[in-house]
């Protein structure tokens, strides 16, 4: 994989975790951090900082506000997913909207893409208490 190391973008996502989003936080704190794999936050890729990371899995994970949905932001998101995908990441991207009134949607989703063989997810469950499945 093609990452370089930028200093610029290196500071800039260490800027980026300490500030993150609301929607950021609560995927971050409430489903994320408590998988029994590693997922990074504002990982540097190539020339690009994604929102969240999952090696294992060879996933990029994008959470999009407004400015996704203005033609410049959806066109430069086409050329992001195309750059990722090109180095056989799989690009899932979700809505601020999705995480604000469809988290638990959001997490069985993304709980769909990892690959379960080698890593038991079961137990992961919500704050509420409701357990996530891979499949609706």
């Amino acid at each position: 994989m093609n990452q370089t190391n930028n200093a610029k973008l290196t500071d800039r996502a260490k800027t980026l975790r300490k500030n993150m989003t609301k929607e950021e936080r609560r995927l971050w704190y409430d489903f994320l951090k408590t998988l029994p794999i590693t997922v990074h936050r504002q990982k540097v890729i190539g020339n690009y900082i994604v929102d969240f990371y999952i090696a294992s899995a060879k996933i990029v994970i994008e959470l999009d506000g407004s400015q996704h949905y203005e033609e410049k932001g959806i066109a430069n998101d086409v050329i992001r997913d195309e750059y990722l995908t090109s180095l056989g990441f799989k690009v899932l991207r979700y809505s601020n909207l999705d995480i604000n009134q469809r988290f638990e949607s959001v997490c069985e989703d993304i709980l769909k893409h990892i690959d379960t063989s080698s890593v038991s997810l079961c137990s992961t469950a919500s704050p509420q208490g409701e357990a996530f499945l891979g499949e609706r």
